[in-house]
C-alpha cells in the first residue's frame, strides 16, 4: 500500500514520483485491458504478445524496453536507472516497478497493456498492484503459458540443429545448457508469481505446447474474447 509520501510499504526507501493513471476520454464502448502475460523462457510469449496487441490495439511493454525508453528520454526515473545501470549494477525492484508506472502512464496505454517480462518477483507484483490500487485501477487478466520444460528443451535444439543444416546462424541461447539455466532462474524467481496471482483469481492457463494459433485462441478465450 502506499502512504501519503507516495511511498510503497514493500519498497519502504524509494520515494515513487506522481503519475496519472486515470484517463476519461476512452470511447464509451472500449474494453480496457491490462494484462500481464507469464511463462518461461521459449514459451512464445513474445510470439502471442504480439498478435494480443494486435488484436486489442495496446503496447506490448517489455521491462529491458521501459528501462531503455526511460534512460534514453531522461525522465526522472530514467536517469536513476542510467546511473544503476553505468555502475554495473542490477536495476533494483523500486526503479523497475518506477519505469512502468511511469510508461503506462502515457497516452498509448490509457486503453491497457500487455506486461512482458515484469513483474519478475512477488515484491515486484504486490508493489504494483499497490500503485494501481491507489489509482483505483486493477489488473484484468494474467496469462500464463504452460509448456512441458523436456520439450521445451528438446523443441530448442531440434531449432539450433535445423538452423546449423541450414547453414544459418544459431541464436547464441539456443542451447541446452543456456536454457536450462534461464528456466532455473524463472522457475526460482517468477514462477512463485503463479500462485500470487491465483489467490487474487486472475490467473488463467493455456497450454503452450499447441500449435502457435491454438496457443492464441486459447488465450483469448480465457479472456472472453474472440481471437478472430
Amino acid at each position: 500500500m502506499t502512504d501519503g509520501s507516495g511511498a510503497v510499504h514493500d519498497l519502504p526507501d524509494f520515494d515513487f514520483p506522481d503519475f496519472d493513471l486515470t484517463f476519461n476520454d476512452l470511447p464509451g464502448d472500449r474494453v480496457v485491458m491490462r494484462i500481464i502475460l507469464l511463462g518461461p523462457p521459449g514459451s512464445g510469449k513474445g510470439t502471442q504478445a504480439g498478435r494480443m496487441v494486435a488484436k486489442l490495439g495496446v503496447p506490448h511493454l517489455s521491462t529491458g524496453d521501459m528501462l531503455r525508453s526511460a534512460v534514453q528520454s531522461g525522465t526522472p526515473i530514467g536517469k536513476k536507472a542510467k546511473a544503476v545501470m553505468e555502475r554495473g549494477e542490477l536495476v533494483a525492484d523500486e526503479l523497475v516497478v518506477a519505469a512502468v508506472i511511469e510508461r503506462i502512464a502515457q497516452p498509448d496505454a490509457r486503453g491497457g497493456f500487455v506486461l512482458d517480462g515484469f513483474p519478475r518477483t512477488i515484491a515486484q507484483a504486490k508493489a504494483f498492484d499497490d500503485l494501481l490500487h491507489a489509482e483505483s485501477l486493477e489488473l484484468d487478466h494474467a496469462i500464463e503459458i504452460k509448456v512441458n520444460e523436456e520439450m521445451l528443451l528438446a523443441r530448442v535444439m531440434t531449432r539450433a540443429r535445423e538452423a546449423t543444416e541450414r547453414g544459418e546462424p544459431v541464436r547464441a541461447d539456443d542451447n541446452h545448457e543456456a536454457l536450462k539455466i534461464r528456466l532455473d532462474a524463472y522457475n526460482k524467481q517468477t514462477a512463485p508469481l503463479i500462485d500470487y496471482y491465483r489467490s487474487n483469481d486472475l490467473i488463467r492457463s493455456v497450454d503452450g505446447m499447441m500449435p502457435i494459433d491454438a496457443v492464441t485462441e486459447s488465450i483469448f478465450r480465457v479472456m472472453g474474447q474472440a481471437a478472430a
